[in-house]
C-alpha cells in the first residue's frame, strides 16, 4: 500500500486513533511534548467523553476522547488499534494523502496465509506495509508514507539476531535459535482479562502460544526467511511474568563453527554503530535498565569459543515495543533526528 506523501505544514498536526490504551497513553504523553508536531485528537470509542489525564493521569493531557468518524483534519495518524480494525481504516487515509503509522499486526506480514494462519484472521491481498524498524529499514521508512511498526516481542528478538543473519560476512551461520522471552502483563492490552488479574500472576511465570505465536513470521520475515520454509530451525517461547512492563528474551544459538565471544560482541557493536536506540553492552542487561525508555540493550554473555551462543535483549514493550518505536519511524518520515522527542 503506497501513497504520495502529504504536504507538511509548518508544524504537522497528529491525531491517535486508538488512543485510550497502553500503548495509545504513551503515543499521547510522547506526541504533546513532541516538538515537530502538534497533537491536535485523540480517538477512543470506549472512552469517549473522558479526558485522558482523568484515564491516565501520568499524560497530562486534557484532551478529550471522541469517537472517530472518519475526519481526514490531521497530517499524520497513529492507529493503536486491536488486530484486525486498521484494515478498514487506513486505505482512506492512505488515499488521502496521510501519513500513516499503524501499531497493530495488520500491514506486517507480506504472506496473507502466514497471517491467516498465525492471526487466525483473512486480510487484503495488498494490506502490506513498509515494516518500520529503524534500525534496519531506516531508507524505506523514509521513503514510506505509511508504515507498519513492529510487534513488541518481533523488536527484541530481531535486534538481537540481525547483526547474524542480515550482516553474516565474517560470521558463522546460523543453525537454530531457541528464543524464551518473558514479556510483562501490560503487552496483552488494557482490557480486563481474570488470567491476567494480580491474584492469578503475582509471583507468577507462565508460557503461552508456544509454536504458534503470532510475531513468528514477522521475525522470520524480517531476518529474511520464513516461518514456513526458513533457513534455520527456530523456537519462540513466549512467556508472561509478574511485571507490569518489559521484555527480556535468551535466545541460545547454534553455529556451524566455533566462534570468540569477544569477535561476537565487535560484530555487534559495529553492526549498531549509527543505531541511537540500541546498546551492546559489556555487563548484564535487565528490564529495569530500559523501562520507560525507548532502548533496546542486548548483552553476549562470555562463551569462550564454541559453537553456541547466547544473546540476550531487553526493552520496554510500551515504547521501543510500541509507542516509542512509532514516534522514532515518524521522525524518520518527517526527516527529523529519529531521537526527537524520545531522549
Amino acid at each position: 500500500m503506497t501513497a504520495s506523501k502529504p504536504m507538511e505544514s509548518a508544524v504537522p498536526s497528529v491525531s491517535i486513533i486508538g488512543a485510550s490504551g497502553y500503548s495509545g497513553a504513551e503515543l499521547t504523553r510522547l506526541l504533546q511534548r513532541h516538538p515537530g508536531v502538534r497533537l491536535q485528537h485523540l480517538y477512543a470509542f470506549s472512552q469517549a467523553g473522558k479526558r485522558a489525564d482523568e484515564l491516565y493521569p501520568a499524560t497530562g493531557c486534557p484532551m478529550t476522547y471522541h469517537s472517530y468518524e472518519g475526519g481526514l483534519e490531521s497530517d499524520i495518524y497513529f492507529l493503536a488499534l486491536p488486530h484486525g480494525e486498521a484494515h478498514s481504516l487506513v486505505p482512506a487515509l492512505a488515499a488521502a494523502g496521510k501519513m500513516v503509522i499503524d501499531l497493530s499486526g495488520d500491514f506486517r506480514l507480506k504472506s496473507t496465509d502466514e497471517h491467516e494462519a498465525f492471526y487466525g484472521a483473512a486480510k487484503p491481498a495488498d494490506a502490506v506495509m513498509t515494516y518500520a524498524m529503524p534500525e534496519l529499514f531506516r531508507k524505506d521508512i523514509a521513503a514510506s508514507s505509511t508504515v507498519s511498526n513492529p510487534g513488541c516481542y518481533a523488536t527484541s528478538i530481531i535486534l538481537a539476531l540481525a547483526p547474524l543473519l542480515l550482516s553474516p560476512s565474517g560470521m558463522p551461520a546460523v543453525k537454530s535459535v531457541a528464543c524464551t522471552a518473558i514479556s510483562g502483563l501490560s503487552g496483552a492490552g488494557r482490557s480486563a482479562k481474570t488470567e491476567l488479574s494480580f491474584a492469578e500472576m503475582s509471583e507468577n511465570v507462565r508460557a503461552y502460544k508456544v509454536g504458534k505465536h503470532q510475531h513468528t513470521p514477522e521475525i522470520m520475515q524480517a531476518l529474511g526467511t520464513s516461518a514456513t520454509d526458513p533457513s534455520f530451525a527456530f523456537t519462540f517461547t513466549p512467556m508472561i511474568g509478574s511485571l507490569v512492563r518489559g521484555i527480556y528474551s535468551t535466545l541460545t544459538l547454534s553455529l556451524d563453527s566455533p566462534a570468540e565471544t569477544k569477535a561476537m560482541k565487535e560484530h555487534y557493536q559495529e553492526f549498531y554503530r549509527e543505531a541511537p536506540f540500541v546498546r551492546v553492552r559489556q555487563e548484564m542487561t535487565e528490564v529495569r535498565h530500559v523501562a520507560n525508555t525507548n532502548f533496546c540493550d542486548i548483552h553476549i554473555p562470555d562463551t569462550g569459543r564454541s559453537t553456541s551462543m547466547v544473546v540476550i535483549s531487553a526493552i520496554d514493550n510500551l515504547l521501543k515495543g510500541a509507542a516509542g518505536q512509532a514516534v522514532q519511524n515518524m521522525n524518520i518520515m518527517l526527516g527529523l533526528d529519529e531521537r526527537t522527542g524520545l531522549h
